[in-house]
């Protein structure tokens, strides 16, 4: 039986995790509706309450909950235990929840480790793909890699480079299950991504791999260039010395930091500040992070031309 018979999910389109609160319970709900595989991806145990219990208001299908390692706590996967799935990213791979876990790995090691720690699939996500990079490969290459070193027959996912059919068509003839898309998905009408950074998003030519909006989170990410990378960046995507000291030094205990410093902070960036927060731009945050935040985005963005709803979206990668 294959992980997605196991779900009862019937296409092989997964709706990738996207935080910040971009992907909540209408997008989520939209996917899985359509027979995909959608996921919340909220902060904090009382939000993905909040967002599971809207989600089942909309549906019965399916519905996966992303958890990042870096911020989170105990009380976190006690709320996200109530999802039909689990998503881990970034950090040791760890069972923390009964139910059926995947872990996104960016590398050979971090796969055989999640195998090892008793994940019941491995996202493998490709260098392509949009937000929090963990991969430094192409994803269809490290696909093989992971697929030569895991047990013939366990579940494999592939994230990056997915935004059309013949993408998922691509991954699932390389041996994975199910193909996850992140920017096409942040690209529908139910994202909560801010509509400017969704036109952004429209209008771009390029991404960037770089460390710029680390804050809290020293992590590598793919954005689309806006008027901060254009301030603070070099024609190699590198951030200023400056802010990669701050960056790393704010790394230490960034899950501890409360929630209303975190907010000022986001408040007050603009584009010519040296505090740079992961915090993109939703529609309920503030315009001026369209200038001043990231706008992550897959290499995929540049195939995209349109909105669609997310259940059009499932019908074209699937159909």
């Amino acid at each position: 039986m294959s992980i997605l018979e196991r779900l009862r999910v019937d296409k092989p389109v997964v709706q990738a995790g996207m935080g910040g609160g971009i992907s909540r319970h209408e997008l989520a709900a939209a996917v899985s509706e359509a027979g995909g595989l959608g996921t919340i991806a909220v902060s904090g145990p009382a939000a993905i309450r909040r967002e599971l219990a809207a989600v089942r208001a909309l549906t019965d299908r399916p519905i996966a909950v992303n958890v990042l390692l870096p911020f989170a706590q105990p009380s976190w996967f006690a709320a996200a235990a109530r999802a039909d799935v689990v998503v881990t990213f970034w950090g040791r791979p760890q069972r923390r929840t009964p139910g059926v876990w995947m872990h996104q790995a960016g590398s050979v090691e971090e796969a055989r480790a999640a195998h090892a720690a008793g994940a019941d699939a491995v996202i493998v996500q490709g260098i392509e793909a949009g937000g929090h990079v963990r991969g430094t490969t192409p994803a269809l290459q490290l696909l093989e890699q992971v697929r030569t070193a895991l047990p013939s027959g366990f579940p494999l996912l592939l994230a990056g480079d997915i935004a059309t059919r013949t993408d998922v068509d691509r991954a699932l003839d390389a041996g994975a299950e199910a193909a996850v898309a992140g920017t096409r998905f942040l690209l529908s009408e139910e994202s909560h991504a801010h509509p400017q950074y969704k036109q952004r998003l429209l209008e771009a030519d390029r991404t960037i791999l770089t460390g710029l909006f680390g804050l809290g989170w020293p992590a590598a990410h793919r954005v689309v260039p806006n008027e901060a990378t254009e301030r603070h960046l070099g024609a190699d995507g590198e951030a200023p010395w400056t802010n990669r000291v701050v960056n790393r030094m704010s790394g230490v205990g960034a899950r501890h930091i409360p929630a209303a410093v975190q907010a000022r902070l986001v408040a007050r960036q603009r584009p010519e500040s040296r505090l740079l927060t992961p915090q993109t731009a939703t529609d309920d945050r503030p315009a001026s992070l369209v200038r001043a935040g990231p706008l992550y985005a897959g290499e995929t963005v540049t195939r995209i031309d349109r909105l669609l709803p997310a259940a059009e979206i499932v019908a074209s990668l699937s159909a």
